[in-house]
Parts: C-alpha cells; sequence; structure tokens
C-alpha cells in the first residue's frame, strides 16, 4: 500500500506511514468503496432525539430566552417574598442556563447566516472554474531509493546514541 501524502511503499495492515508518520488507516477501505462519508450518517440521531446536521434557527432561541426570563421574574417575586425567603437564590441556576442557552443559540444562527453569506459571497467572486491542461513528464522508469523511516529520521537528527550508564558501586 502506497501513502497517499509522500507515496512511500508500506506494509499492508500498517496505520501509520513509515516514512512521513500520516495516518494511512482508512485508505484500504477507501481503495475498496468501503469508507463511509458524511452522506451515510446525516440522518443519524443522538441521544434526546435531536438531529446532528439541523440548522440553528430563532426557533429554539427564542423559547429558551423566554423561559429563562421567566424562571429570572419567579426567582425575583419570591426574593421579595416571604414564602421563598431561603430558596428563591436557587431558582437563579435554571434562569441564567435558559438565558445563556438561548444566548448560544442565538450566536450559532448569525454565524450560520454570516457564513452562508461568505459562501455565496466567494461563489461569485471566483468565476469558472480552470482546468489543468498538462502534467509535468516524469521518469516512472528510473528506480529511486526507498525514504528513511520516521524512526531512522529521528535517530539521525539526535545523533549517536548516549552512552550506557552503569551503576556500579
Amino acid at each position: 500500500m502506497f501513502c497517499p501524502k509522500c507515496a512511500a511503499q508500506n506494509v499492508d495492515q500498517a496505520s501509520f506511514c513509515r516514512v512521513c508518520g500520516a495516518n494511512i488507516s482508512l485508505v484500504p477501505q477507501a481503495l475498496n468503496g468501503q469508507l463511509t462519508t458524511a452522506a451515510d450518517n446525516a440522518g443519524e440521531v443522538r441521544r434526546g432525539g435531536k438531529r446532528r446536521d439541523r440548522e440553528p434557527g430563532l426557533e429554539a432561541a427564542i423559547p429558551t430566552f423566554f423561559t429563562g426570563i421567566a424562571f429570572l421574574v419567579v426567582s425575583l417575586v419570591l426574593a421579595f417574598s416571604q414564602m421563598g425567603y431561603g430558596w428563591w437564590f436557587w431558582m437563579l441556576i435554571p434562569a441564567f442556563s435558559c438565558l445563556g442557552s438561548s444566548i448560544a443559540q442565538y450566536c450559532k444562527y448569525r454565524e450560520s447566516r454570516n457564513r452562508i453569506a461568505r459562501s455565496a459571497a466567494n461563489q461569485s467572486s471566483l468565476g469558472a472554474p480552470t482546468a489543468v491542461t498538462s502534467f509535468p513528464v516524469r521518469n516512472t522508469g528510473e528506480m529511486l531509493p526507498p525514504p528513511a523511516s520516521v524512526t531512522e529520521g529521528t535517530t539521525r537528527h539526535l545523533g549517536a546514541e548516549a552512552p550506557t550508564r552503569h551503576l556500579d558501586s
């Protein structure tokens, strides 16, 4: 099997290239057509029943924001009443949790809108792609020496081995 990064030959069961150290564990799967893609996992549902690929929107941020405001109002009402003297403070935890979650959802929504606008602007400014007409000719008949492995290169870089110390008393 050849490394797609440096074209060094490696054993078939190797996980990493012996020359450049690139992860080549998925190369046999890609060559056999068994590699999973993001399209295969598009409908996956994670814990809680939420879809992973759902676009962030305001329909989730607005109700969460108003839930946080409601908890905050209840907490303040309990603080100034005689009934919630000791535990009004604990109502602030879900209030700030909901408010923070809604702000995060809104920020994700704004970032996704900005990303879409930037990609649309980039698509319009790029124009039509140009094709490569010719590649440089390479002499494939010559035999190149195999490149040194990562371990050999590191050893050469570090120099000679450190002298062995004997602890004799």
